[in-house]
């Protein structure tokens, strides 16, 4: 059985030569100043934060990577440019829209297929779930400052603490079928799309002194960070839900 090394820092600044990696999974990794070079790069597949300088032979890719998911997504363009209250309100009806769309494509699926991961990530029924405790975190609990905001069916990020999870009343275990996600993201959207069509140039900039969850850093956003983080959470996920349906559809017509 393969070795698995989780949450250490014992590889920093190592080096690594002559050694065979293929099949490897790296999943939450710092991989910051990483470098690759003389190696076989065959059917790699890298997804996550890209910034600065990611370069391929010689050829930096970032503003490529950038502009084709923008192409691919509009959405996300348009909450990277989001400045106005009136671009807040625009972009979270572009989002409820691209949503709502996604919601009739897997209703043509079976119930076991928006359970099922793929490649294993999270499953349909996984991301909307998440997509819940963002919104609990970072409108209910950071914007609104509600007294209770994480709903049980809320599923934290990979590496929340377990205990802390509980402590708020998520059920990391729960098993909720895809129509009990989708009452609970209705009333969670609905939130988010008060809070925008409330927003103002003043309220945009209003400080926010809750953290999102505990464990959270204690630190201060306003209104349009945090805002920007739950339209931000929407974007990406929903790009992972459109590259999974796919693969559902497909494996669904075989």
């Amino acid at each position: 059985m393969a070795e698995e090394y989780t949450n250490t820092d014992n590889f920093r600044g190592a080096r690594f030569t002559g050694l065979d990696f293929s099949g490897v999974t790296f999943r939450d990794c710092d991989m910051s100043h990483l470098k690759i070079a003389a190696s076989d790069l065959v059917d790699v597949n890298i997804s996550g934060w890209v910034r600065n300088a990611f370069v391929v032979n010689d050829v930096d890719v970032v503003d490529y990577v950038e502009a084709e998911l923008n192409r691919r997504y509009p959405v996300r363009a348009q909450v990277g440019a989001m400045k106005t209250a009136d671009d807040y309100r625009a972009t979270w009806s572009a989002i409820e829209d691209v949503w709502s769309q996604a919601v009739m494509r897997a209703r043509r699926l079976p119930e076991s297929a928006l359970h099922e991961r793929v490649d294993e990530e999270w499953s349909l029924v996984e991301t909307l779930r998440h997509l819940v405790f963002a919104t609990d975190a970072w409108a209910g609990s950071a914007v609104l400052e509600l007294p209770k905001p994480y709903h049980r069916l809320g599923l934290t990020h990979t590496d929340y603490p377990v205990a802390d999870a509980a402590a708020i009343g998520v059920e990391l275990n729960a098993k909720p079928t895809f129509d009990d996600v989708l009452a609970v993201r209705a009333e969670r959207m609905a939130m988010v799309r008060g809070i925008v069509e409330g927003l103002t140039a003043a309220g945009l900039e209003r400080a926010c002194l809750r953290p999102p969850a505990p464990g959270y850093p204690e630190q201060a956003h306003t209104v349009r960070q945090c805002i920007r983080v739950v339209m931000n959470e929407e974007c990406e996920h929903y790009r992972y839900a459109m590259r999974d349906l796919t693969v559902l559809e497909e494996k669904a017509e075989v």
